[in-house]
């Protein structure tokens, strides 16, 4: 039901601009999104620029128990950024007037609402890097990256969004400001209260500030790329860089659907009859990485690629990861609905799930495109179809329980780096116990007494499936 106009009076109060309070229905509908599935419109919508804005939003929600969606610039594939009981939506998206590094520590220090890539940019001017890298780092907030501890293709060396972050400012769901951590590397005084926020996605608090640790830049990279006519070959090319003592930054991995994708969106001269590609970045001393790359570049021979290609100048580099990065766009144009699945595996299971996969496609004819981060063993199953087609999404349904299924037989995990939000929690039973999932529950309720921070998200409810119809 729509909040009552004394609730609305107070908010407007408490953040003392009537323009950053959004109650017209023309402007909620903007807000009713994300990047995932699902149409779901708040009351209300906040933009909020200050903790004590945040704080009091949340004192007042708390007491009337309104529900709270925390959301950034909601590029999440899960849902959650989706208001799905309505209520206030906490906008963070304005709030960036913070960016600083300190070089001495290596740290930054950073508001929640700025763009990732842009933390990773000013670190560069001092010679330092913040290595996570998701494909939105260019238009997602930091407090969305941590909500949903976003990897990337650096994830392989480097780790994901949870090995950066030091320390947090954060507002409970009962309105309290606190602070876990701080801006040592080593802090072991009491619980780890970073990391239980790190992925938590909006549903313990709102984060407000965020430290994160920075590392010295790479001097120099060297970039390959491997043509392989057998995409479970591919995986076996994989394990076996992994396991010869040489720790690429990335291996990325596309296959001839997404080589086709690219190609006919933006031709990039990559091998349209090749089964797969992989993409891998050696990064670290020149003299070193060029010993790697040349190790690597036979290894990749004797693993049975077509073919070999090292990047010889800056450009031509560029342009290879660039063909990696515009495979989600590419994919996107074939059909108007894509379902991007995110299935994580061992990574000696990269040549198991791939052939899984393979299976999985034939099995329920679907149009399925795979690319990810292979390295690490995250994979991104893409299904392109039509959302229109009740008859081909029952199938679209069935297919991604199977992928999920797979993947959990091979000792996966449901996610990656996308998060469980509204769009997997139907599957967590499958992959924890009813305990496991209690003593989640019981965190949140402790957290969370009423049950406003971004309910519906994570925790399945009876008789929850995946409908994407």
């Amino acid at each position: 039901m729509p909040l009552q106009p004394d609730i609305v009076d107070q908010i407007v109060r408490i953040i003392g601009e009537e323009r950053r309070v959004l109650i017209k229905k023309t402007d909620l509908l903007g807000y009713g999104y994300d990047a995932s599935f699902g149409f779901f419109v708040p009351d209300l919508v906040c933009q909020v620029k200050c903790v004590e804005e945040v704080s009091e939003i949340i004192k007042l929600a708390n007491r009337e128990k309104i529900p709270i969606t925390p959301r950034g610039n909601a590029s999440g594939l899960s849902g959650g950024a989706l208001p799905i009981e309505g209520g206030i939506v906490i906008d963070v998206s304005l709030w960036n007037d913070v960016l600083e590094i300190h070089r001495d520590d290596m740290i930054a220090v950073v508001s929640p609402g700025v763009i990732t890539a842009d933390i990773d940019r000013v670190a560069q001017k001092v010679g330092l890097m913040y290595p996570p890298d998701p494909s939105s780092s260019n238009v997602s907030t930091i407090a969305g990256n941590i909500a949903e501890n976003s990897g990337g293709p650096r994830g392989l060396k480097y780790g994901v969004t949870k090995d950066y972050v030091l320390g947090l400012q954060v507002v409970t769901p009962e309105g309290h400001i606190i602070r876990t951590g701080g801006r040592t590397i080593k802090n072991v005084t009491g619980y780890d209260l970073t990391k239980l926020i790190v992925g938590s996605e909006g549903t313990l608090g709102i984060i407000t500030e965020a430290i994160l640790r920075l590392i010295p830049r790479p001097q120099a990279t060297i970039s390959l790329m491997a043509v392989f006519d057998d995409i479970v070959q591919a995986g076996y090319a994989i394990t076996n860089v992994l396991t010869s003592g040489i720790l690429p930054s990335k291996i990325e991995f596309m296959d001839q659907a997404s080589i086709w994708a690219v190609e006919s969106y933006r031709p990039m001269g990559l091998p349209i009859n090749a089964e797969a590609v992989l993409f891998i970045e050696l990064d670290g001393h020149p003299l070193a990485i060029r010993d790697e790359a040349d190790y690597v570049y036979k290894l990749m021979q004797k693993t049975g690629a077509l073919r070999v290609q090292k990047a010889e100048t800056s450009d031509q580099e560029e342009k290879m990861w660039k063909a990696r990065k515009l495979v989600s766009p590419a994919v996107a144009r074939h059909k108007p609905t894509k379902i991007s699945e995110d299935a994580t595996v061992p990574r000696s299971q990269i040549p198991s799930f791939l052939k899984r996969l393979r299976e999985i496609k034939d099995k329920f004819d679907i149009e399925l495109v795979v690319f990810g981060h292979a390295g690490d063993g995250n994979l991104h199953p893409n299904i392109l179809c039509d959302q229109r087609n009740k008859e081909e999404m029952k199938k679209v349904e069935k297919a991604v329980a199977a992928i999920f299924e797979a993947a959990l037989d091979l000792g996966e995990t449901l996610s990656g780096e996308h998060g469980i939000g509204l769009m997997k929690k139907s599957f967590m039973p499958m992959e924890f116990d009813q305990f496991s999932l209690e003593m989640m529950k019981r965190i949140k309720q402790a957290w969370d007494p009423n049950n406003i921070m971004n309910p519906g998200k994570i925790f399945p409810k009876p008789g929850d499936r995946l409908v994407l119809r």
